[in-house]
């Protein structure tokens, strides 16, 4: 299994709703983002784009990264979208394309933010039967696309599938091949039963199994579920620390760790490991000596020397003096 901070949970809130803005860069999401594609109305595009520049504003938690999913790039407005980008005070961590059918949706992308957005990276939203036969190719499209995100809905709805995982179990395999074929990162689809956590928790361990690096959440009360799928427990985190250590005894050759054979591929990926998700305790501060008791003050020039503190004096020793 692959794990990685980048993108275990992707949590959506409309560009419209302003007032959710600065809870979605603190929901505990490796990534938040606003949305000017399926939650705004045509009508009122162009004022999803001017409210979306103050998400990017706000401050974020220390891991989180902030996105924007624009509209399909066969339309205007998704190049009306990407030209407001390069405008924002703060630009985007990532953008999403969405229905990306070919390489040519990231080269658009690419071009038209420019060296306005020389940071800002892409994830391509996989979510048409030729996004998913061209998966491979999308998923190759340039140093700048980091990874493919499958869009259940909109693909199940244009073949006549269940939505269930069963039914869409060949796309998922396909986007999360494609994906690793080309070195980049795969997000599943939402689940979108809100309220069945059970669901939830089975649906984010089978994308898990299958390969994908996080999941889309619907609603905030999903990110724990699905940081936790997507993140190792304490028991594989302690075999990397094994495995990491018997590649440095070793001097990284094969050997043996817990009955099984590892070698360089297992020492790499199990540092990396620790490093996202075990990072090493700060060391404890070492406790400062005593402080000795002050000495008795020497004599300052033309002054005489402080006295020597005298015992106290008993109660028997005071008496009252009679004439």
């Amino acid at each position: 299994m692959k794990f990685t901070r980048y993108c275990r949970s992707l949590l959506s809130t409309p560009a419209m709703a302003v007032e959710r803005y600065a809870k979605s860069h603190q929901s505990g999401a490796d990534i938040a983002m606003v949305d000017l594609e399926d939650s705004v109305p045509p009508a009122r595009k162009e004022e999803a784009r001017r409210l979306a520049e103050e998400f990017f504003a706000l401050p974020s938690s220390k891991l989180a990264r902030s996105a924007v999913r624009i509209n399909s790039l066969s339309g205007a407005d998704g190049l009306r979208d990407l030209i407001a980008i390069t405008r924002y005070r703060v630009k985007p961590d990532i953008v999403l394309i969405p229905m990306a059918e070919s390489p040519r949706d990231i080269e658009i992308a690419a071009g038209a933010l420019g060296p306005d957005c020389p940071e800002t990276e892409f994830l391509a939203v996989v979510e048409t039967p030729l996004g998913i036969e061209h998966a491979p190719a999308v998923a190759a499209a340039g140093h700048r696309l980091r990874g493919l995100v499958f869009g259940s809905a909109d693909y199940a709805f244009a073949v006549g599938a269940r939505l269930s995982w069963e039914a869409l179990a060949h796309a998922r395999g396909r986007v999360v091949n494609s994906a690793r074929a080309a070195g980049v990162e795969a997000m599943d689809a939402p689940f979108f039963e809100v309220a069945d956590i059970d669901g939830l928790r089975r649906e984010a361990a089978l994308a898990r199994d299958l390969g994908f690096s996080g999941k889309i959440a619907v609603h905030p009360r999903q990110l724990p579920v699905i940081n936790e799928a997507f993140s190792p427990d304490e028991q594989l985190l302690e075999r990397a620390r094994r495995v990491v250590e018997a590649g440095r005894e070793n001097g990284r050759s094969v050997t043996v760790v817990d009955g099984v054979m590892v070698g360089m591929p297992f020492f790499e990926a199990s540092q990396r490991l620790i490093e996202q998700f075990a990072p090493p305790e700060p060391p404890v501060p070492p406790v400062p000596p005593a402080t000795p008791a002050s000495p008795v003050p020497a004599a300052l020039p033309g002054l005489p020397a402080a006295a020597a503190p005298t015992a106290p004096i008993a109660p028997t020793d005071i008496r009252e003096k009679r004439p």
